[in-house]
């Protein structure tokens, strides 16, 4: 048989794919109930159901983010799309920006202002540290930015940046503050009107428990007031805010929408059911719920000779960076885990190698997941200690070399 003739009997093949527990830095397992919701009969984009269904998201998006802003939607694309939406909608050519950068994805949102043609300017601090607000005040005092940036929860070091220190120095020059919460939105405290924020993006496979595919987003009235001041229209026609919202609404007034792109119905239909489970369960419940388990998750660890690598003032509950102790290989580790039915991810960027990453998120942010990925955990552990020792007994052991 040919090879092409092989190709082509593998697409034909039955889809079945393997039970995982996701405990990487996303995706985390999507609850049952909003994989339901995800089969439920398609309808139009321009259905009235759909538009209704469209509205409802948006209200219980609003609410998740703790916000009035009615431009917050669900972009049609992942929570990169939505960050890049913000970055190109708020930045012309010229403009100046100021990103504070702690590990990879914030050097990604300092790219996402390059191609807006913003002069950029970054602020950095080392993996596993915060951005001190002070460096933040005198790089704005020497010259002022339209737009300050900062990630929330950085995915690559486990670090948590406190936000209203930012924002306040932000505020005294003006700048509109621009947030990235993909990995925060939905399981740590977020308080998008009382902070001051003027954008935010995040993603739906994290925290808010469904697939994904959605970049939730939300802009206050000062950041629109930006973009509708624009000279020019960004250089961005599926992200250009003032087209999607001709969709999505101006107003909640009326439900007549404009066409502008074939909306993802299933994956909306996920998104509404993952944010009625969230609201149900209550936001203060479920922010305390993953702090439980990440707390688990580090008696756990300490359990097996484990540490975190982000200081203790700093760590996000949602994403745990653990250093990979020496002499131990991080990729056979995390392969051992994966024939167990368990996920875990590796180090990005400079902690490449280094470290494994741990996500607590969503419907797995439960202790007693937690206990069982630090079973499985611990039984690789010993597995890759056998093998190179021979004697050694225990993870412990396996740590301490």
């Amino acid at each position: 048989m040919t090879d092409s003739a092989n190709s082509v009997r593998a697409a034909r093949t039955p889809l079945n794919p393997p039970v995982r527990l996701l405990m990487g830095p996303g995706p985390s397992n999507p609850d049952p109930r909003v994989l339901a919701a995800m089969g439920a009969n398609p309808v139009g984009h321009l259905d009235p159901y759909f538009v209704q269904l469209m509205d409802e998201t948006m209200d219980a998006l609003r609410q998740v983010y703790r916000t009035r802003n009615h431009h917050t939607l669900p972009i049609s694309g992942t929570g990169s799309a939505g960050l890049e939406a913000i970055m190109l909608n708020l930045l012309e050519p010229g403009d100046s920006a100021v990103v504070c950068v702690n590990g990879y994805f914030g050097q990604r949102l300092a790219e996402l202002a390059r191609r807006s043609g913003a002069d950029v300017r970054t602020i950095e601090a080392a993996p596993g540290e915060v951005v001190d607000p002070d460096a933040l005040d005198r790089m704005l005092k020497e010259r002022p930015a339209k737009v300050v940036a900062f990630v929330h929860a950085e995915t690559t070091t486990g670090a948590m940046q406190p936000v209203q220190d930012v924002v306040a120095v932000a505020r005294r020059c003006d700048a509109l503050v621009v947030m990235d919460c993909v990995t925060s939105l939905g399981g740590v405290q977020i308080e998008v009107d009382e902070w001051g924020i003027d954008a935010a993006g995040s993603c739906t496979q994290k925290c808010i428990g469904a697939p994904p595919g959605m970049g939730p987003i939300t802009v206050g009235p000062r950041a629109m007031a930006a973009v509708r001041g624009r000279k020019s229209k960004p250089g961005t026609w599926y992200l250009d805010l003032a087209l999607l919202f001709q969709y999505w609404g101006e107003t909640g007034a009326t439900r007549k929408r404009a066409f502008h792109h074939t909306a993802p119905v299933a994956n909306i239909y996920g998104v509404h059911e993952a944010l009625r489970l969230i609201l149900d369960e209550g936001l203060e419940v479920r922010w305390a719920r993953h702090e439980a388990a990440h707390l688990a998750l580090v008696l756990g660890l300490d359990g097996l000779g484990l540490s975190l690598f982000t200081p203790a003032a700093n760590r996000c509950p949602t994403i745990n960076v653990v250093r990979v102790p020496d002499g131990v290989d991080e990729a056979r580790v995390r392969s051992r885990l994966l024939d167990m039915g368990v996920e875990m991810g590796g180090g990005l960027g400079a902690l490449a190698g280094k470290v494994w990453r741990v996500g607590v998120m969503g419907t797995n942010a439960r202790v007693p997941t937690v206990e069982h990925f630090v079973g499985a955990l611990d039984e690789a552990l010993r597995a890759e200690a056998r093998v190179h020792s021979g004697t050694t007994s225990s993870a412990r052991d396996t740590t301490s070399r």
